[in-house]
Formats: C-alpha cells, structure tokens, sequence
C-alpha cells in the first residue's frame, strides 16, 4: 500500500548537518582544529565565504534574556542570543558559506578531516560511528600511521591524501579542492512568462536573429553547455523546449527565478530575459568567466547605469533564502536584492542590455541587430 503523504515533496538543498559544502576536523585538540580553521578562512577568503562551527566549554553561560545584536561600520557584526541547533535550523545559519568547518569534537559533519594524533587514538575508536567519509589525514607527529580501527571500517583509506600538521599551505590547497569542487553547477532560465503588455504580443516570439528571441536565447546558453529551461506561466505550452512552471504565481521574474530555485535549489542559474536582443555570446562568455561564486549573483551594469541588471545574471544558491525573505516582507523586485546584496558586478556598454518593451523600439532594434550582423 502507497504510504500517503500529507505534504507536496519538493526538491531539498543538498545540506550535510549544518551545510551543503561541510567538513568536520576530529581527532586532535580544540585549539589546534580551530587554528587550522582560522588559518583556512583567511587563505581562503578571497574565493569562499567559511564558517567556524565549534561549542563552548564554559558550564557557567546562560540563555540571555535579550538578543544583542552589535554593528560595527567596519562591517564587524557580533550576536548574542537563543539559537536553536538542529537539523532545520542549521541550514538556515549557514546557507550563505561555500565551506563551514566543524569541531568534530562536539558536532558531527558529512564528511571529515581526521587528526592521526596517538593520544586521541581511542577517542576516534570512540568516534568510528560519526566518521563516514574522510576526505584526508593530518599528522601531529612524522612517525604516526593510520590506526587500526581506522583501517578496518575503511580499507581504502590508506589512499587517501595524508599531510603533516606543519604544513599548513598543503593541508589549504587540498581544502581549496573541496570548496572548487562543490562549486554550484549552472542552469540556464529565459524568462517567457511575462505578459508583454506594452508589445501588445509576446516578446519571445519577436524576431531579431532570424529565429524567435527565446529560441535565440536558449540556443546562446546551451552554446555554452549549459542545459537551459524556458520560464513559463502555469497555462503556457512550450514543447520545443524544456521549461519551469511559475511556482510563485503573479510575482513577474522574481517568481520565475524563486521557481527556479524551487525546481532545484542545489543548481546556480544563468537568467536571461527575452526583451535583450543586444545579448550576444561575447556577454554570456564574460559573465561566466566573470562569475564570483562566493557572492549570491554576478549581474550585468551597463556603465552608465546606476543599477544591475537583474535579468542579466548568474544566481547562485545562496540567494534563494535571500529571496524568500524579501519577499516575506512584501518586497518581489530582484534588483532591490542586488542593490543591498554582497554581489559581483560586471561593467559592459549600455547598448548590450537594451530593453525593447514597444512595437516603436522593436522596429528600431531589429534594424539595428540587421546592421550589427552585416558589419561581422
């Protein structure tokens, strides 16, 4: 008998414990995992945004009754309050990390970076059932091995990368591995939902390129290998092309993109509206190339502009709760996001993201696009 489910399953972010990128240090002293820790963060600093998960030892700290929560214009933030630690909260903390590290000596951690320390050997033999995937060891002393208890869950684990605690610069470059390999990939979204009301037709279908423009702006993304879906509203039928139902119903692009996310929100998405035809795969390219996966988005500013361009960027993951919580407060502009976002910026001449809204300015872009093509 089908078990019945009272709740719509949707897809969930790939989260360990705590985050969707983990690693848990187990094995060695508090303060040398967290020096290690601190160490990491500021190599890493300009590619990754890294937490510290660790727990404190003073038995004398009690629950405040007030949070405090303490600003500093250097951009220092201190907070002082009652947070929850579970397995649905701890995601909400750390979604905006592309690493947290875990004292493994309180918290477990999807997969694990282990100390060879001879005086914590009966510690991991303690510790066997919460060690399920070690990414590398760590040496206290030249002369220790892998212990036994070790060898016998995992036979394999001889193969595994093996570095001194001295040093310092290759136990980071193989953790910078670990943040670059779980760097999110990236979809495609071109936007064909809208209403287009000032056309007075649907500006997908416009005609620049010789092709319908959402035809045209499918085909640039997937020239780039990126599997790329159309974002339509809930009655419209494509079938030339793979595409998203609006899930936020009435929201405009910013229903689109939290769709998107909806749809999958381990995927980064590369957006692109349908009333840009000055977009080319010069831009695409240099968007891409341009991408700061440790920001929530890399978004399109024409150089005279003085905001992003919302419909000409790569979103990542980390922006999704961002979104939601705009939007628990009444707000569905995506570039109010931006604006008050930590967010890489890429300059490019205005005439590449040019809107055409009306009949007037579509007769005008196509002579242009017409013109642009010729001189090729």
């Amino acid at each position: 008998m089908k078990k019945h489910s009272k709740h719509t399953k949707i897809t969930k972010r790939a989260n360990g414990f705590f985050a969707p990128n983990e690693l848990s240090f187990v094995g060695v002293k508090c303060g040398v995992i967290s020096d290690l820790v601190l160490a990491i963060g500021a190599k890493l600093d300009a590619i990754a945004k890294v937490a510290y998960v660790d727990a404190s030892h003073n038995k004398d700290l009690t629950a405040p009754t007030t949070d405090v929560h303490t600003f500093h214009t250097s951009g220092n933030f201190n907070f002082s309050g009652v947070i929850s630690e579970n397995k649905y909260n701890n995601p909400l903390h750390f979604a905006q990390y592309d690493l947290t590290c875990i004292n493994g000596n309180h918290f477990e951690g999807k997969k694990q970076v282990v100390f060879l320390d001879p005086e914590k050997e009966n510690s991991i033999n303690k510790r066997l059932d919460q060690i399920s995937d070690i990414q590398f060891f760590i040496k206290t002393s030249p002369e220790v091995a892998i212990f036994d208890c070790l060898l016998e869950k995992f036979p394999d684990c001889k193969n595994l990368p093996m570095f001194d605690l001295t040093d310092v610069e290759a136990i980071i470059a193989e953790v910078k591995k670990q943040v670059e390999n779980n760097i999110p990939v990236v979809d495609g979204v071109v936007l064909a939902g809208g209403k287009s009301v000032r056309m007075g037709t649907d500006k997908g279908l416009l005609d620049y390129h010789g092709e319908p423009q959402r035809d045209f702006m499918v085909r640039l993304l997937e020239s780039q290998g990126i599997e790329t879906f159309v974002s339509v509203r809930g009655h419209q039928k494509i079938e030339t092309h793979k595409t998203i139902s609006d899930a936020f119903v009435g929201l405009g692009p910013f229903g689109a993109i939290c769709s998107a996310f909806m749809k999958d929100p381990n995927k980064a998405y590369i957006v692109l509206a349908t009333d840009l035809p000055f977009v080319n795969e010069a831009l695409v390219q240099e968007l891409l190339s341009k991408r700061n996966s440790k920001k929530i988005a890399t978004a399109i500013k024409g150089k005279s502009k003085d905001f992003m361009e919302p419909l000409v960027t790569i979103w990542e993951p980390k922006a999704y709760p961002i979104l939601l919580q705009y939007l628990a407060q009444g707000y569905s502009c995506p570039r109010k996001i931006l604006i008050n976002s930590d967010v890489e910026v890429v300059e490019v001449t205005d005439d590449l993201i040019q809107n055409i809204n009306t009949p007037e300015e579509f007769e005008v872009a196509k002579k242009t696009v017409k013109k642009l093509s010729v001189k090729k």
